[in-house]
């Protein structure tokens, strides 16, 4: 199979819009109004082709400081991120966050980059980066579903072992959902992106089970570092009336 990627020219790229287009005249038409969308596509386009120059630049060092520099970011963007749910416990809940997608997340990616894929060297950007977006975003919203459902609960049930029962099963929903669905509804994105870039089906399906395994296994440790640690954080407690 030739391992090849179809270059795509700006031209090329401008019929992408033909249907984002369509889109907008069905917003207008209907009085939903453009402005939001507008807003969103710009956004879209901007942070893209300007995390394409950021990261040509990341992938290119030579450097384990820097990569750890990154990962560091990432994990304080999305530790604050998840908790936005429940921005009036923010502040408190923020280290709780913080240290289940460190500890959930962080062990995780360890084990994938160091023993199932072995990099060489460890920091190995193009992996490295790629591989920790997937885990920190996973573990951040199954974090996040996990703190709004929990607060939901506690308000109409004081007991916390069903709230932390029903708060992890919420949060786990995406990841479940999402297994049952790989390969029958969806090709997830890193095989899809392998498969274009020439690899062979069977390869790009063993990456697509590792990352699954990933996915699953960051989602669910964070979620429970994070339920367990939110029990002695809640002061005072919503369910203590």
């Amino acid at each position: 199979m030739e391992n090849s990627v179809i270059t795509l020219s700006l031209q090329q790229l401008a019929f992408a819009f033909v249907p984002v287009a369509l889109t907008l005249v069905i917003l207008f038409r209907w009085s939903f109004g453009t402005g939001n969308a507008l807003y969103a596509l710009g956004r879209m386009l901007v942070q893209l082709m300007a995390i394409g120059y950021v990261l040509a630049w990341i992938f290119g060092a030579t450097s384990g400081a820097l990569i750890l520099l990154v990962l560091a970011v990432m994990l304080a963007a999305s530790g604050w991120i998840a908790v936005g749910t429940v921005k009036q416990h923010r502040k408190t809940l923020l280290f709780a966050s913080l240290a289940a997608i460190t500890l959930g997340g962080g062990l995780t990616l360890a084990l994938i980059t160091q023993l199932v894929l072995q990099l060489d060297p460890w920091y190995l950007p193009r992996y490295m980066i790629p591989l920790a977006g997937m885990v920190f975003a996973n573990a951040m919203t199954a974090v996040s579903l996990a703190a709004e459902r929990l607060f939901a609960e506690l308000k109409h049930d004081p007991s916390w072992e069903k709230a932390r029962l029903t708060a992890y099963q919420a949060a786990m929903i995406p990841v479940i959902n999402a297994l049952f669905a790989v390969g029958l509804v969806s090709l997830p994105g890193m095989m899809t992106g392998q498969i274009l870039s020439g690899v062979s089906p069977l390869v790009a399906a063993r990456y697509q089970i590792m990352v699954m395994c990933m996915i699953f296994a960051s989602a669910g440790i964070s979620t429970a570092i994070f339920l367990a640690l939110c029990k002695h954080r809640i002061q005072p407690a919503p369910w203590s009336g």
